[in-house]
């Protein structure tokens, strides 16, 4: 029997005593439900509008620039409460289409929906990566049309995958979701305990607590990102021995592994995630993980010259050939397809070091996982999957049948319109892609509840990206385009199903209407990608006829940072994967073919320590099996991310997850959370107000001459410049006319 309730059967009694089988949930969740309380109100329609637009613009605007700190879907939680209160007090009770404009006092599920619209615009759309790279690589500039159809269909048909399979994933108690414990329990305790501290501690309120870190992150934000720069990039050892080749390779922060294990830049910090928010134990497997893979291995391969390494810089986003020279596409394509013959008159393709061993860690994150799952995870995941195909309806679902459910007839229009506007793209514009490929990507992508329903039990979910990357390009070798939409189709239908399927977690939890939340999702969805696309628009180079955008957008030395790091990354990996292919970089006898045996050494290290974990049990060999996904997944952010990133994240991470935590509990109970969004959303605006206070006061009124002189020429806004950092060396220099490595089908 599935875990159901038909709509308004209100035949039950509940006790007050009654309450969710799970500790988790118990602790986090009311276990009752108000149904008159407001909640599709004109005011959180607004709120959540305004919230989507900002977060969308804002976010589009900021992805581009490296480092990017994001503002979050928690950070738009927290401040779209004192908005809504602002609102109950200060807004006139009238009506507006016989609907009150203001209800009352900003309610709980006021909030939440509001919080839920502006959680789907908080990541910016795959779609737009492909558009950019299509631009900055290709020089194809489509149809807004077609932009603004690959957008929504690709979004919207998560959005149905995940509805299709609501009965197993949200209504089951089983399926818990933690990520979505968080947000519930600071909910219940914003709107429970506006005014008052959590537990003893004194000290102001968490609301004013907010507001000053929030305006000292926005002040502060000044010093590293405009007037101090070199606090953000704090190469020290580069400054002291700027023609050391070795020291700007290790402790560099453009060219360099970023060993230099300092920074005093928020964006720097929280480039990986929020320090406050990751526990105390992921974050030291995470920085062990990368000391292991990027501190240890990276420089005896590269100093070894595997790979012919030393040709090229020890850290790149780009790819060579074997000149040492950045790889030029035009010369292995026509009309848009690889021609083997110019391939093989010009070069094969080489990575830097940094991206030969994050795709080998890649691919061990992929065999750990797989491996892990069924040792660990199996028996477990088997029984949550048949718990929630017969396990009784828990209090939550019971209070939940008394709204109108979402109709599978609802998901499924959302979903032939969707698939109608994918296959549109498709057949009149030149991608690429067949509609069975379609077919078949979205045949593959189902199988990602699987996935979901493993994140809604563990928290866990299978890493994905660089695999189907791998598998794209042995299905679509010689077409970039088509090869980048085919891996969007597998990843995002199953990532956005899982990303709304929360979100209806969340107001399962909250005892928001179904329908409500199913609309919300739509409208916002909508007008997201009608943001970030109109964003996107306005960014790109004069170069292409825009009066409107970011000068030397997406170049390296781009003064503001704006260097696209996110697009290079991508634009690489369609090189690598959709232009040449995967059978010419990963198969027998081609260069990077040893990598495929990542999979079998991430494959057997799970198993390793299952047969000595059961040799040895009283050993803490436990803990290592519980922590080897976090190790080998930790550093995936590198690239573009670096030394600086990480280390310094674990230091803060270490401060406040581990000694504060443990000395100061009740100070970090009550603030620690809210610091953290203070600090990401502080952050994030000191640099958007940074942006427009270059370009309308410093940019154009004197031709950008504005402390051409002094702030923009001082030592701390130039030192890191002027390191070989900065010019990003290899440790062996060719001289003109000079090749190395790699012969096409032999190895020399």
């Amino acid at each position: 029997m599935f875990c159901k309730l038909e709509n308004g059967d209100n035949s039950f009694k509940i006790s007050p005593e009654e309450d969710s089988p799970y500790a988790e949930v118990r602790s986090a969740v009311a276990n009752f439900d108000d149904p008159d309380m407001p909640v599709s109100t004109i005011r959180a329609w607004v709120l959540g509008i305004i919230w989507t637009v900002l977060l969308a613009g804002i976010n589009q605007v900021i992805v581009y620039r490296f480092p990017s700190i994001l503002i979050t879907s928690f950070v738009a939680l927290l401040v779209i409460f004192p908005c809504g209160q602002a609102w109950a007090r200060l807004c006139p009770s009238i009506s507006v289409l016989n609907r009150p404009l203001n209800p009352g006092p900003f309610s709980i599920k006021e909030h939440v929906l509001s919080a839920v619209m502006a959680s789907v615009a908080a990541q910016s759309a795959y779609s737009t990566d492909i558009i950019a790279v299509q631009r900055v690589f290709y020089g194809e500039i489509y149809s807004f049309l077609f932009q603004w159809m690959l957008t929504v269909s690709t979004q919207l048909i998560g959005l149905s995958l995940g509805g299709m399979m609501h009965r197993f994933l949200v209504a089951p108690p089983s399926m818990i979701w933690p990520n979505t414990l968080v947000q519930c329990a600071l909910l219940n305790t914003l709107h429970s305990q506006q005014y008052a501290g959590i537990g003893r501690h004194r000290g102001p309120s968490r609301e004013r607590f907010f507001l000053m870190a929030f305006i000292g992150a926005v002040l502060w934000s000044f010093l590293p990102s405009y007037l101090f720069t070199a606090l953000s990039i704090f190469s020290w050892p580069c400054w002291i021995a700027p023609n050391n080749i070795r020291v700007n390779q290790l402790f560099g922060f453009q060219s360099g592994l970023g060993l230099s294990m300092i920074t005093f830049d928020w964006n720097q910090i929280a480039y990986i995630g929020s320090p406050l928010a990751t526990p105390w134990w992921s974050e030291a497997n995470v920085v062990a993980g990368f000391i292991l893979f990027y501190v240890i291995i990276t420089p005896i391969f590269y100093y070894t010259n595997i790979w012919y390494s030393q040709y090229l810089p020890m850290v790149a986003n780009s790819a060579f050939d074997n000149t040492g020279h950045v790889y030029n596409l035009t010369r292995v394509l026509t009309n848009g397809a690889f021609n083997m013959q110019a391939y093989e008159d010009y070069s094969p393709l080489y990575l830097s070091m940094n991206f030969v061993v994050a795709y080998g860690l890649s691919f061990i994150a992929i065999g750990a996982t797989v491996t892990h799952g069924i040792i660990y995870l199996r028996k477990p995941t088997w029984l949550h999957f048949k718990r929630s195909l017969q396990e009784q309806p828990d209090i939550h679902a019971r209070l939940m049948s008394k709204y109108r459910r979402v109709r599978g007839w609802y998901y499924a229009c959302v979903f032939v319109v969707t698939f109608a506007m994918a296959c549109l793209c498709i057949e009149l514009w030149p991608t690429g892609m067949a509609i069975w490929e379609l077919l078949v990507a979205l045949g593959l992508a189902r199988s990602g509840v699987l996935i979901a329903m493993i994140q809604a039990v563990t928290n866990r979910q299978v890493p994905m990206n660089v695999f189907t990357e791998l598998i794209s390009g042995f299905l679509l070798p010689g077409q970039p385009v088509a090869m980048m939409l085919y891996v969007m189709i597998l990843l995002c239908p199953t990532s956005l199903a899982i990303a709304f399927t929360q979100d209806f977690k969340l107001g399962h939890y909250m005892k928001i209407p179904p329908l409500v939340m199913f609309w919300a999702q739509i409208a916002s969805t909508l007008i997201a990608g009608s943001v970030q696309l109109g964003v996107q628009l306005w960014l790109p180079p004069r170069s292409l006829g825009l009066s409107l955008s970011i000068r030397d957008m997406c170049s390296k030395n781009q003064k503001d940072q704006f260097t696209c790091q996110n697009v290079q990354i991508f634009g690489t990996a369609s090189i690598i994967w959709g232009a040449i292919g995967s059978s010419l970089q990963f198969t027998t006898g081609h260069l990077y073919y040893p990598l495929m045996f990542c999979f079998i050494i991430g494959a057997a290290c799970p198993a390793i320590l299952w047969v000595l974990t059961k040799r040895f049990p009283r050993s803490k060999l436990g803990y290592v099996k519980l922590a080897s996904r976090v190790i080998f997944g930790g550093p995936a952010y590198v690239p573009p991310a670096n030394g600086v990133n990480y280390l310094t994240w674990a230091l803060v991470g270490f401060i406040f997850q581990h000694l504060v935590r443990r000395r100061r509990f009740l100070w970090w109970a009550k603030y620690n959370y809210v610091l953290s969004a203070a600090l990401d959303g502080g952050t994030a605006v000191g640099l958007i107000l940074i942006y427009f206070w270059r370009v309308s006061i410093l940019q154009y009124p004197l031709n950008g001459t504005i402390g051409i002189n002094t702030v923009q020429q001082w030592w701390g806004n130039t030192v890191y410049t002027r390191t070989l950092d900065w010019k990003s060396p290899p440790l062996k220099v060719l001289a003109p006319g000079e090749t190395f490595g790699f012969v096409f089908h032999t190895i020399t």
